[in-house]
């Protein structure tokens, strides 16, 4: 049976070296509080999600192709960075229960081109709402210059290398303040 070492609180000391880490106590807050935010941010579409049998990856396909009609599969693929097999599964099942609808390309014809249908576009707004209110909620209660350094901060959390293909995606709502 291992040692559990305990602070004067009586709960468990954290050992640095133990958890693989040098982070200051602000940092790895922050990190919680990621995953914390996450979770209730993903929370209201996971439960309209599993109405359909729908998980997390069906949503990003719904919600990128909705906000970029016609875009490639080869695009989806780069922006969710999943495998080839997964994406195909998941298109699948959105193109066989009517959300989803794929062209070809009129230049050439083996490209796939992805639009949602009315439903999937329903589907689209029903999952975005609640992420529109929670967002809406976080940002009015602080002050425009926090709002411009949370946006910051989370731009600089993307790898550098990616930023400009995400700037593409989103448009000039994603890009810091000068």
């Amino acid at each position: 049976m291992a040692d559990i070492n305990l602070d004067t609180a009586g709960k468990p000391a954290t050992d640095r070296l133990a958890a693989g880490h040098d982070a200051p106590d602000e940092i790895v807050a922050l990190i919680e509080l990621l995953f914390f935010a996450y979770r209730d941010f993903v929370s209201d579409p996971d439960h309209i999600l599993d109405n359909y049998g729908f998980g997390r990856a069906h949503h990003r396909v719904i919600h990128f192709v909705g906000r970029n009609p016609g875009m490639h599969v080869a695009e989806l693929l780069d922006i969710l960075r999943i495998t080839k097999q997964s994406l195909s599964r998941v298109l699948r099942d959105l193109i066989d229960k009517g959300f989803v609808y794929q062209r070809e390309g009129s230049r050439d014809r083996r490209q796939r081109l992805l639009y949602l249908t009315p439903e999937g576009s329903e589907l689209h707004g029903r999952l975005i709402t609640p992420q529109i209110a929670r967002i809406r909620s976080a940002l009015g209660d602080i002050d425009t210059q926090t709002s411009e350094a949370f946006r910051e901060a989370l731009f600089a959390m993307i790898d550098q290398d990616d930023r400009h293909h995400v700037l593409s995606l989103i448009g000039d709502a994603g890009k810091p303040p000068a």
